[in-house]
């Protein structure tokens, strides 16, 4: 019987392992930074989510020794001239060490609903992006993205997700991100789309063996 391969996800972010563990049904034992011992914190200082991306794959890969799946995700606002972009988890400032990631959620929330006061609903129009890299210490292996389209609301709506999900309107599905059941947000995300295309090749890797 094949050993199970362990593949360190770049993240502390629980909904993120989450959302990993039931969409990818491969042969893996999926590790977060938290089951390893302390590592310096690759700094995200990229201009996009892709290199970003690739930075925290490859940083932490060499450091732990390990496959290592990274991602960048965030909120593109076309009225905002695509901020917060790569900035999105830090947009209302600098995340303090051990702060509650529900209150910098709001923060962040407050201030783009602000940017976007008196700005009429047609032109609310965004995009969650997120931008998948698998990497080794060695190169990269794998590189997706998925996006997914929308409208910023005019107020917090749900209380389901996380991030900028509550105000984020699906017209299809004439709902917010964040009142969406967790099978149903993984079945449209930005996140979720990255993950489909990265299945079948991660599948195809781990059937090639080491």
């Amino acid at each position: 019987m094949s050993e199970i391969k362990e593949i360190l996800v770049a993240t502390g972010n629980p909904g993120k392992i989450a959302e990993l563990g039931a969409m990818l049904e491969a042969d893996v034992r999926w590790l977060s930074l938290s089951d390893l011992p302390a590592m310096a914190e690759i700094v995200e200082d990229g201009t996009t989510f892709a290199e970003n991306a690739r930075k925290k794959a490859s940083g932490y890969a060499k450091a732990a020794g390990l496959w290592t799946l990274a991602d960048d995700s965030g909120l593109v606002v076309d009225a905002l001239g695509g901020a917060p972009g790569v900035k999105s988890a830090r947009f209302s400032g600098e995340k303090p060490k051990d702060a509650d990631r529900t209150l910098i959620d709001h923060r962040n929330i407050a201030k783009t609903l602000e940017l976007l006061k008196g700005v009429p609903q047609e032109k609310r129009t965004a995009r969650f992006v997120c931008r998948l890299c698998l990497a080794t210490p060695e190169r990269i292996l794998i590189e997706t993205e998925g996006t997914l389209e929308g409208l910023i609301t005019d107020r917090e709506i749900g209380q389901n997700g996380f991030g900028y999900d509550p105000i984020f309107f699906v017209p299809d599905l004439n709902k917010t991100v964040a009142q969406l059941t967790g099978e149903e947000k993984n079945a449209i995300s930005h996140r979720g789309n990255a993950i489909r295309k990265l299945k079948p090749l991660l599948d195809e890797l781990l059937k090639a063996g080491p």
